[in-house]
C-alpha cells in the first residue's frame, strides 16, 4: 500500500496524467487476451488469418474467421469492470486527461473515459473503397446470413472491421494525439499491457514523466518505471483512485 500511496500522491500533484491500457484491463470483463497462456492467438486462432494481406486476397474467408473471432471475444457480453470505472473516475476528478488504449472493445468509452483508440474499434466497420464508417453489427449480421464479404451501402465496396489488422499501420491521427498526450504527461499509468506491441508500447516512455506499470507479468519497460505493481488491475486501480481522492 505504501508504494501505491506514493503513486497516488504523484498523480494528485500532476498537472497532466494519462493511462495506456492493454488487453489485461478487459480480461475481468470476460474479454480474452490475445497473448499469454490463455490468449486466443496460437490456441484457437492463427494471427496470419487476420493479416491485411489475407483480407485483400480472400475477404470472404477473412470475414468467416472474423465472425468466429468476434463470437469468441464477446461471448460474455462484456461490460466495464472496476478498472475501467476507476480510470473514468480519475479522469472525472481531474487527474487523467485521457485513456490511450490498444483495446478495440469500447469498454473505456462505455465507462465514461475520453479515449484515444490506437488499434481502432470493433463496434465499427470501414469501407475499403470510399472510407465510410458505420456500425459493425448490421455488417456482422449480413455476413452471418451469407453475405460474404459484407459490402458498403454507399459504394458497394468491401467492408473491413475498423480495427488495425496485422500488416497495417496505426491510424496516423490517433497515434499523433496519443504521442502528444503521453509526451506531456507528468504521470503515465501503463495498465494491463504486456508493452510488447509497438509502436503503442513506446508511448509509455514518450515523455519525461513518471511511469507506473500495473500488470501481472513483467514488461520490457519495467526497468524504466518508477513504480511496478504485479497486481490485479481491478483491485489496484480502484485502490489508487480512492487514495488519490483521499479516501484511504
Amino acid at each position: 500500500m505504501g508504494r501505491l500511496r506514493s503513486l497516488a500522491a504523484d498523480l494528485r500533484a500532476a498537472a497532466a496524467g494519462v493511462a495506456l491500457t492493454g488487453a489485461g484491463t478487459s480480461a475481468a470483463s470476460g474479454v480474452p487476451t490475445f497473448r499469454g497462456e490463455d490468449g486466443v492467438w496460437g490456441s484457437a486462432f492463427d494471427p496470419d488469418d487476420f493479416h491485411h494481406d489475407r483480407f485483400r486476397r480472400d475477404p470472404a474467408g477473412f470475414w468467416e474467421d472474423r465472425l468466429d473471432l468476434h463470437r469468441a471475444m464477446y461471448a460474455a457480453d462484456p461490460e466495464p469492470n472496476a478498472a475501467h470505472r476507476a480510470l473514468a473516475s480519475l479522469e472525472s476528478d481531474g487527474h487523467l486527461g485521457a485513456v490511450l488504449t490498444q483495446n478495440t472493445d469500447g469498454l473505456h468509452a462505455e465507462a465514461g473515459s475520453t479515449v484515444v483508440e490506437l488499434h481502432g474499434a470493433a463496434r465499427r466497420v470501414v469501407c475499403s473503397d470510399c472510407g465510410r464508417r458505420s456500425d459493425a453489427a448490421p455488417a456482422r449480421e449480413r455476413a452471418a446470413d451469407g453475405e460474404l464479404p459484407p459490402r458498403c451501402g454507399s459504394c458497394d465496396g468491401v467492408l473491413k472491421p475498423d480495427v488495425v489488422l496485422f500488416g497495417e499501420r496505426l491510424p496516423r491521427e490517433a497515434f499523433a494525439e496519443a504521442r502528444r498526450l503521453a509526451s506531456c504527461a507528468d504521470v503515465l499509468l501503463a495498465v494491463g499491457s504486456s508493452l510488447t506491441v509497438e509502436p503503442a508500447a513506446s508511448l509509455s516512455t514518450a515523455g519525461e514523466g513518471t511511469l507506473a506499470v500495473v500488470n501481472f507479468d513483467p514488461t520490457p519497460y519495467d526497468d524504466r518505471a518508477a513504480y511496478v505493481f504485479r497486481e490485479d488491475v481491478t483491485e489496484a486501480l480502484p485502490e489508487l483512485a480512492a487514495l488519490v481522492r483521499g479516501d484511504g
